[in-house]
């Protein structure tokens, strides 16, 4: 059986595309794992109760502070997009987040990212821009766009 950080790492593998250095390592992974106030939420095509980890297809990675929270990672595995899982892991994340009195919803997101689409159908505002953040992409740094929303 796999245990949950490493199916973590193999969405992760496939989901995020190596050109633009937005995945993180095992090691930040398993580092952040540890930390207070840092949630993951796994999904499978079925939902997100009671996941078993052999058959994840997305998760996400927050961090509270107070009454914000930050969305530090999410990501669908590329054959299970366009079927509803991530508008489905997005809307638990919130309601999650909500049950522990967040009033407040951060993300960032690399400039052209796909999935602002996503985003702005939640309610996601565009807050600020951030020139060459993603430092280990392929030609260059690129831009990142952070979004927020008000969820109280």
């Amino acid at each position: 059986m796999t245990d949950a950080l490493d199916a973590i790492m193999a969405v992760m593998e496939k989901a995020f595309d190596p050109r633009y250095g937005e995945a993180w390592t095992r090691r930040q992974m398993a580092d952040s794992l540890t930390l207070r106030n840092v949630y993951v939420t796994l999904i499978t095509t079925e939902g997100t109760d009671d996941v078993d980890p052999d058959r994840i297809t997305g998760f996400a990675l927050t961090r509270q502070v107070v009454d914000e929270e930050e969305i530090l990672l999410i990501a669908v595995l590329p054959s299970e997009r366009e079927k509803g899982i991530g508008k489905a892991l997005l809307a638990e994340v919130i309601e999650r987040a909500r049950d522990r009195q967040v009033k407040k919803v951060f993300l960032e997101m690399r400039d052209g990212n796909s999935a602002e689409f996503l985003y702005r159908r939640f309610g996601f505002e565009k807050i600020g821009h951030r020139k060459g953040y993603y430092r280990g992409a392929v030609g260059g740094p690129l831009d990142a766009i952070t979004f927020a929303k008000d969820i109280n």
